[in-house]
């Protein structure tokens, strides 16, 4: 009789690692969102993803392999061709005549194993080890791989550098097509875009200078300079993304727009590609817009519980408007997006006006902003209402018009959401009321209003305890010695996986203020921002300061962090507190 293999909960209970009880939450949620159960226990955080690939070796009788000692040479990975390394995350280990082992971190993905014994025409042995480890020790390998071919393609194009400084010569170069995609400066391109994807940016920036041309990537929203092209390269990249992009190869006085939609990896991205005229030449950024990157869901976002649970009470309203404020680049769109995703059911209709629509979604009537053709957000959104929608997103309240419409459409029973240019929550309030709106619609129309910012989170591999954060900036943030009893200050010792940053990925920072009656007698009666946000805090609004003091406690993120992103907005709140 065939001996029965044990399930990975009852492994991780033997073992001590998991409660019983931690188990049956995991396999509800699991259920709950069509997981399996391992990631469920790691993405709750109830079991390290070590113990759990470690419990998944035993349960399929495989062995486990610890990355971090070394294990493995580099030289393996030529072993597999590049493109299924980086596409399915393995590793090849070593190889043995007709017998090729590989690390997968995944022991039931079947296929991949039948599609290498047919592709490789080989036996596939194979080993587990986290996906997280394997994917740094990739990195890590592909970094130097991309740093020598990204310096081999310079030198090769450098060798021609007499001809592409003639700008015909190197428009010619540049219309290299797919099939001579070895060609330097097409491969260059490509190395650059490749690296800024894996490297998690979110901007290409190439910048023409004096003496070179400067690459950059905005990566968590700092830039970090990539690498020095040299200047007698510039007319041949920047010809070669403008053909790229679609844009007009031979215009070069006027700003210019385009896109290019490349698959890397297992992804199909979209770049959102800007051209402006510059002293030096033509500064050129790619905007990556990666599908992943609002699919977080709210959970995601980085509430605390009780503005979670204020948020999702607030957003299943019948009507009213639904505000996030901030500067741009504070992730407004990614919230409201998780908004209308937690929304979009079948019986739920979902039309949206964005400037411009840089995401897809299923299930929702996406309309885009043409103001060259007349059609702008108001007139979208006038005719929206003959639609019959139950929720409205309009990209941004830019003026009276806009701001009346969508206050005519919440009085009308729709929920409406939108983004706003403004510093806080309280004067989100003022500034609508500037803008020509009277007191007495933003009053009765508005559910709740949410500034928000991002801040870097603590890199989970090297997060150490901070032995000496900088008292200033604790005494700044209002964190006293009482605050900080039996906790730590944690920081980013700096390390591969985070490029030497201590900071990896970014959660949102929240000052979520929901209307009351006293809130709506003082904008009806056109009151300054400091007693709407007196108010405010009395009926149970956090500061942005005060959100990520929570965030610094939990270990989440770092006090400079927070003093970075938040320090301005800080003091003129304590300074309308005391007034």
């Amino acid at each position: 009789m065939a001996r029965r293999r044990k399930k990975l909960g009852e492994i991780l209970v033997s073992w001590e690692k998991l409660d019983p009880n931690a188990l049956a939450d995991a396999i509800a949620y699991a259920s709950e969102h069509g997981k399996r159960i391992g990631e469920a226990l790691v993405e709750l955080e109830l079991v390290a993803e070590e113990d759990v690939t470690k419990a998944l070796a035993t349960q399929f009788d495989l062995e486990y392999v610890d990355l971090d000692k070394n294990v493995v040479v580099p030289a393996v990975l030529e072993l597999l061709p590049q493109e299924l390394v980086m596409r399915h995350t393995i590793i090849p280990m070593s190889q043995e005549g007709n017998r090729l082992k590989i690390i997968i971190h995944d022991p039931l993905d079947l296929e991949l194993l039948d599609m290498l014994r047919f592709r490789l025409n080989m036996e596939i042995d194979t080993a587990l080890a986290p996906k997280s480890k394997i994917q740094r020790f990739i990195d890590t390998f592909l970094n130097r791989s991309v740093d020598a071919s990204m310096d081999e393609a310079i030198e090769e194009i450098d060798r021609d550098a007499d001809l592409l400084r003639d700008e015909q010569t190197a428009m010619k170069k540049a219309r290299i097509k797919g099939e001579e995609a070895d060609a330097p400066v097409v491969k260059l391109i490509n190395l650059i875009i490749n690296e800024a994807v894996r490297m998690r940016a979110s901007d290409i920036h190439i910048e023409p200078m004096a003496d070179r041309v400067r690459v950059r990537y905005r990566v968590d929203g700092v830039c970090i300079v990539r690498d020095n092209i040299p200047k007698g390269m510039q007319n041949a990249v920047l010809a070669r993304l403008k053909i790229m992009s679609g844009i007009d190869i031979a215009e070069k006085r006027l700003p210019q727009d385009g896109r290019i939609k490349m698959r890397i990896g297992k992804q199909n991205i979209d770049f959102r590609v800007s051209s402006l005229p510059a002293y030096h030449g033509e500064s050129v950024v790619l905007r990556i817009l990666r599908p992943d990157s609002v699919n977080i869901g709210i959970m995601g976002l980085g509430f605390e519980q009780d503005d979670y649970d204020r948020f999702k009470r607030i957003i299943r309203q019948p009507n009213g408007i639904f505000l996030v404020t901030g500067p741009t680049g504070s992730g407004k769109t990614t919230t409201l997006y998780a908004a209308l995703q937690e929304l979009n059911r079948p019986d739920k209709k979902i039309i949206t006006a964005e400037d411009p629509v840089e995401y897809n979604f299923t299930g929702m009537n996406q309309c885009q902003v043409r103001e060259d053709i007349g059609l702008s957000f108001a007139r979208i959104l006038r005719a929206m209402l003959r639609q019959a929608p139950n929720i409205i997103l309009v990209g941004e309240i830019r003026d009276r018009e806009v701001g009346e419409v969508a206050i005519q459409a919440a009085l009308t029973g729709h929920l409406v959401f939108s983004t706003l240019h403004t510093n806080d929550a309280p004067s989100a309030i003022a500034r609508l009321i500037d803008m020509g709106i009277k007191p007495f619609l933003v009053a009765s129309s508005i559910q709740a209003i949410m500034a928000q910012r991002l801040i870097r989170i603590i890199c989970p591999e090297c997060k150490e305890i901070d032995p000496a954060p900088d008292k200033f900036i604790l005494r700044m943030l209002g964190i006293t010695d009482a605050d900080l009893e039996g906790k730590h200050v944690y920081r980013g010792a700096g390390c591969q996986r985070c490029t030497g940053t201590g900071y990896r990925g970014r959660q949102g920072i929240f000052e979520m203020l929901e209307m009351n009656n006293e809130l709506r007698e003082l904008a009806f009666k056109r009151a300054p921002t400091n007693q709407l946000r007196r108010a405010a805090r009395a009926g149970g609004m956090r500061s942005l300061l005060e959100d990520g003091k929570l965030k610094i406690l939990r270990g989440v993120t770092t006090p400079d962090e927070v003093a970075r992103i938040t320090q301005e907005e800080g003091m003129v709140a304590i300074e309308e507190e005391v007034e």
